[in-house]
């Protein structure tokens, strides 16, 4: 049935914690690693129509609502994608024995949650999942116990609770007046109801909520602190996945699914997106920090898939839903070649940096593609999604918003070649003359990612745009 996209991780993880512990250290990154390849595989052959996971059985699980269309299929694809990366890159920073089996023990956990978030068809079934990511999320940013993973993940924990406290509220004012929690009789009664005021009070918190959780301005204090101290694997996890799918991804789905499309959220979710695409990239100039510049720069991305959300039309919500999985595919890559860089030269200050594609060909080569696809240069498959968000956004009339993004992506492109400039060109220091490519695990992860921005590029004008527009 469906429900084995969740309870399947859940079961392993209980598996690995039974008896024969020395046996289950052994087997636990083989286990996590092909769990997620497999999810990755199956829905992939889903997507491309090679079978049919429609036709699976609905059955309740517990007493959770779920259910699977394109946007959970997309989510899946994304979380097993970058599950399996994430346990990749683990395989150089976390060690054999206890520590890498407690680290993928919560990314199981974490990757069952994010499947829930994708499948659940109710909205407090919805919260439940996503608050088993955020506290997944929460003990992985300070995985290795220091002063920065602290402190990062305390900013995490304490914006977290606030989401918290605006959703189970709007929760409870939203049962006040449907009297359900399914996604449709939620809808219906929204549509139906008189009291104007708790509705309004109701949507306002649900959005205040999700942009906290997806690090949306002016809620994104925590985000560059929680993505720089992390760990490598985790701060790619939690740039691919992790965030998006506890803020962005739901509030897609509530948006769409739940709340509609109305004048004032329309309005709140292009300004809160227009406002994130231009303070990100700002805000990503000013960074020597290789991880931090990515962490703004993700704020920036996020931006776009808000505003085209908020464009609300078809074409907006599909642009929205391409460039949510191109983010997860190339600011995947950039934080992979991150760790690669970081392994190699023991420093994440690009001003101590430069001539490094001489060194590392792959890691060069790599990051070129992921920094020009999300700069939304042609023919990679981030130049799509934008090009989609701005389309639709002229079609619709919104042209100071088209402009914004049409300008914003120029600044996207002159600070993610900067970082190519301070990094991998010129001459390589005396202090960098012995460097060599990273281990095998990343450049595998990087190649991976690297040809899927590539790919879907260069395929999407034959066959994959009916596949994201249908």
């Amino acid at each position: 049935m469906l429900s084995f996209f969740i309870t399947t991780p859940l079961i392993v993880l209980m598996i690995l914690n039974l008896p024969f512990r020395s046996l289950m250290k052994r087997i636990v990154f083989v286990v996590g690693l092909s769990l997620a390849l497999i999810q990755a595989v199956l829905v992939a052959l889903a997507i491309f129509g090679f079978w049919d996971i429609y036709s699976i059985p609905v059955s309740p699980m517990l007493r959770f609502n779920i259910g699977v269309d394109n946007l959970s299929l997309l989510l899946l694809l994304c979380n097993g994608m970058v599950v399996f990366i994430t346990m990749l890159v683990s395989r150089s920073f976390i060690e054999e024995g206890e520590k890498r089996f407690n680290f993928t023990s919560l990314l199981l956990l974490s990757f069952a949650g994010v499947n829930g978030i994708a499948l659940a068809r109710d909205i407090f079934s919805l919260y439940v999942f996503i608050e088993v990511v955020s506290i997944s999320s929460f003990i992985l940013i300070c995985f290795n116990k220091d002063r920065d993973a602290f402190e990062g993940a305390f900013k995490y924990i304490i914006l977290s609770a606030i989401a918290t406290i605006f959703m189970l509220t709007s929760i409870a004012l939203i049962f006040l007046v449907s009297g359900d929690m399914s996604f449709e009789a939620v809808r219906a009664a929204l549509d139906n109801s008189a009291h104007t005021s708790l509705v309004l009070m109701a949507i306002g918190l649900f959005l205040c909520g999700f942009f906290i959780k997806a690090g949306v301005v002016p809620f994104h204090g925590w985000l560059a602190d929680a993505y720089t101290s992390a760990s490598a694997p985790v701060s790619v996890y939690l740039a691919g996945v992790s965030t998006k799918a506890v803020g962005v991804y739901a509030l897609i789905r509530i948006v769409v699914t739940v709340f509609g499309f109305d004048t004032p959220i329309n309005k709140v979710l292009l300004f809160a997106g227009a406002l994130s695409v231009v303070v990100g990239a700002i805000a990503t100039l000013t960074q020597t920090d290789f991880k931090r510049m990515l962490a703004y720069s993700s704020i920036s991305q996020i931006g776009y898939i808000v505003l085209a959300l908020g464009i609300a039309t078809p074409l907006g919500i599909a642009a929205a839903a391409f460039h949510f999985f191109n983010h997860a595919v190339f600011k995947s890559l950039l934080f992979v070649n991150a760790a690669t860089l970081e392994i190699a030269t023991g420093t994440r200050e690009m001003d101590k940096l430069g001539g490094l594609a001489q060194r590392m060909p792959v890691t060069g080569v790599t990051s070129a593609l992921a920094c020009l696809s999300i700069a939304g240069v042609p023919p990679l498959a981030g130049f799509w999604s934008k090009l989609l968000i701005i389309i639709a956004l002229w079609s619709s009339a919104h042209y100071n918003y088209a402009l914004i993004a049409a300008l914003a992506s120029l600044l996207t492109l002159g600070y993610m070649l900067l970082l190519q400039r301070k990094v991998f060109f010129g001459s390589v220091g005396d202090h960098l003359a012995r460097i060599k490519e990273g281990e095998w695990n990343l450049i595998i992860c990087a190649i991976i990612l690297a040809a899927v921005t590539v790919g879907v590029g260069v395929l999407f004008p034959f066959n994959l745009c009916k596949l994201i527009i249908r």
